[in-house]
């Protein structure tokens, strides 16, 4: 065998390697009930925030650690610690999509995507033609 073989060789199986591995951690959308079902899991989390509760951001004790409650699509609610800085206008959110993993009672967020009202029209829905 040619020496160029066994280089192709070695690169197709690198490459369906990396292929399982990104197939292994993906995440999935599911509920806070399911992601403590899985604790080790990775997850996505819909949801809203939950303007009742408080939030806890203190850059001076901690700039990467903000705390907030949410209520996922399926109506649970449950304590979300964001080892991230408060994202800006996080208080204009409509809806979260958090991805991270279950300990305990709480949701440990990675990081954090959001859905804010568009400043051109006013956060009103736009008409459709």
């Amino acid at each position: 065998m040619k020496k160029i073989h066994v280089i192709g060789i070695v690169i197709i199986a690198v490459a369906i390697g990396a292929i399982f591995t990104t197939l292994n951690n993906t995440s999935t959308y599911a509920s806070f009930t399911e992601a403590a079902n899985e604790p080790g899991s990775e997850f996505h989390v819909v949801g809203k925030r939950d303007k009742e509760k408080e939030m806890v951001y203190e850059p001076k004790v901690d700039a990467n650690l903000f705390s907030f409650y949410m209520t996922d699509n399926k109506g649970k609610e449950c304590k979300v610690i964001l080892h991230k800085n408060k994202p800006q206008d996080f208080e204009h959110s409509e809806q979260i999509v958090l991805i991270g993993k279950m300990k305990g009672e709480e949701f440990h967020a990675s990081d954090i995507l959001m859905k804010c009202p568009s400043k051109y029209n006013d956060g009103k829905p736009q008409a459709s033609n």
